[in-house]
């Protein structure tokens, strides 16, 4: 009997380890699949292909990407070392523009953080969006009269514009500057959304004067008190773009701004917490032509796929004729702004 109940010891022994085994071989298969995030994050350069968006601004990729020189007249690229200056060409031309327009009008030079990876993708920290090429930060401080060196683009941090502790804007350092150069933002029709903490945006209600119509394209949004958050429309040739709902023709300074000067905006989230999605995306979370992208030739070098630097004293080509991206404001409740991001 004793030496039957070993028997039977040893084979459930072994039966165990067997399950066990197979258990951590399908937990390795399923580790193995990469995330996408993964994937995106190694790409050094852009895919050599037509300029093209696919997908939406926080699920997709972007082919023909071109990067913006890490240091132009009116501008300085942030945080190199991330490589985050790629964009669609249209987005990198228009940034230059601004640049220009902007110094045109007194501000000294952009500061240029995170636009996209060379691919676009899932990013490997920091932002949901910025996946399609069509997404760019810029801080709310000029660059400064003796630039900054390579070591304190890393190191510099931007300045938020609030009062400690508060919502509101910090009159000691807001400036007209600051308003003009979101007007000239906003002043670009491929420009559909320009993203700022909501003390930006309520300071930019009670103090905008004339004409007051690009303040609706100012939509405010969690964090983006120290840089504003600039997003392009689809650009033509991109057919597998998925674009936003339209903004409506108000100046956004209405019962909709009020929500976010209440409690609910800023409560914290409770109950267990849900895993950020680009932590658990993997490439079938995307679309299918994003495989290709990752496949897609890479050009011989980065300075190969950098926008060449414009003329100085020009402004940029003047953006292509398009439709209005506004539309009528809809009827019925006031719809509030999708919940906080966990990221």
């Amino acid at each position: 009997m004793t030496a039957r109940f070993g028997r039977m010891a040893s084979l459930a022994a072994l039966l165990a380890a067997a399950v066990a085994a197979a258990g951590l071989i399908e937990g390795v298969a399923v580790a193995a699949e990469p995330l996408a995030k993964t994937l995106f994050g190694a790409q050094k350069l852009p895919a050599v292909a037509a300029p093209q968006s696919i997908g939406f601004y926080s699920k997709g990729c972007f082919a023909g990407g071109v990067g913006i020189a890490p240091d132009g007249p009116h501008w300085q690229v942030m945080r190199q070392s991330r490589n985050r200056r790629w964009g669609h060409p249209r987005l990198i031309e228009l940034i230059e523009a601004l640049s220009q327009k902007a110094a045109k009008d007194g501000w000294n030079g952009l500061l240029i953080g995170d636009i996209s990876q060379p691919r676009g993708g899932p990013m490997t920290t920091g932002h949901a969006s910025h996946q399609v090429g069509l997404d760019a930060d810029i801080w709310l401080m000029p660059m400064p009269a003796g630039r900054f060196t390579e070591a304190e683009r890393e190191t510099v941090s931007a300045v938020s514009m609030l009062k400690k502790g508060a919502l509101t804007v910090d009159d000691r350092k807001w400036t007209p500057q600051h308003a003009t150069l979101l007007r000239d933002a906003a002043s670009f029709p491929e420009v559909e959304r320009i993203f700022v903490h909501p003390g930006i945006k309520k300071k930019l209600c009670d103090t905008v004067t004339g004409d007051r119509s690009w303040l609706g394209k100012i939509r405010p949004y969690w964090g983006h008190d120290s840089h504003f958050h600039l997003r392009i429309g689809c650009q033509p040739g991109s057919p597998g773009c998925k674009p936003q709902p339209a903004i409506g023709r108000g100046d956004g300074c209405d019962t909709s701004l009020d929500w976010w000067f209440t409690d609910e905006p800023w409560r914290p989230a409770t109950g267990p917490q849900k895993p950020r999605p680009r932590d658990v995306m993997t490439m079938a979370s995307l679309p299918k032509e994003c495989r290709a992208v990752l496949a897609a030739p890479a050009p011989e070098s980065a300075a190969a796929a950098t926008m060449a630097l414009p003329p100085q004293g020009t402004i940029g080509a003047a953006p292509p004729a398009q439709a209005s991206a506004f539309a009528p404001i809809p009827t019925g409740k006031v719809p509030l702004p999708t919940p906080r991001p966990t990221n």
